[in-house]
């Protein structure tokens, strides 16, 4: 699905690419982490619905630092002390392979000499570990806003402006890609050609018609 800014991207030939990262070049979930020390389906089911939600784990994006984050928590639950400590030296074995063909994608594009850039809600202690892990993927990209460095976090508008003037572009000219829904909502709202993300062959279509794909 294709969501066009206010200057109707439709007319324009986008000249960018802006990624989101977990969940469209990778795959990202804590139960990769957590159900090798959990061997228990009903524990681990709970542990991650209750304990280490998606709301707490927001706060790193925001830019709060684990020890504040795990201290409040293991407060709340001393039960799984053990089990919260492991978030933050171990966030890296929460992050699994690329996602299938987006590899490929990105090698098209970069043949191309399409300009690539990401902004990613993603933890700025976290971040370091994974960004050197992948170096052969994000040392094509010409910048990279992290969430936690910033401390601003999308579907913000402040964020994906603050992109655009880091990265020199046109809003009108660059497309930006996320899973979330909300995410590509708040970019489509900023004037920037906003592609919702469900897998490689939809998005490759989406390039195609946008001219930036054969």
């Amino acid at each position: 699905m294709v969501l066009y800014g206010e200057s109707d991207g439709r007319s324009v030939k986008p000249t960018a690419v802006i990624f989101d990262i977990g969940r469209v070049l990778y795959h990202w979930d804590p139960r990769i982490l957590y159900e090798r020390l959990i061997p228990e389906t009903q524990a681990l089911d709970a542990f991650l619905r209750d304990v280490v939600t998606p709301q707490w784990h927001f706060q790193h994006d925001a830019g709060r630092a684990f020890a504040d984050t795990s201290a409040e928590l293991v407060a709340a639950y001393p039960q799984h002390a053990a089990l919260i400590a492991q978030w933050g030296p171990r966030f890296i074995d929460s992050i699994g392979p690329a996602v299938t063909g987006m590899p490929a994608l990105v090698d098209e594009l970069e043949a191309r000499s399409v300009p690539l850039y990401a902004i990613t809600n993603f933890s700025g202690e976290f971040w370091p570990p994974f960004r050197a892990r992948e170096a052969a993927m994000f040392d094509r990209f010409r910048d990279i806003v992290v969430s936690g460095d910033e401390k601003l976090t999308k579907p913000d508008a402040a964020i994906y402006h603050l992109a655009l003037a880091r990265f020199g572009l046109a809003a009108e000219h660059t497309v930006f890609i996320d899973d979330s829904e909300a995410n590509v909502a708040g970019a489509a709202a900023v004037g920037l050609i906003a592609l919702h993300f469900t897998d490689e062959p939809a998005l490759r279509r989406d390039l195609v018609n946008l001219g930036l794909l054969d």
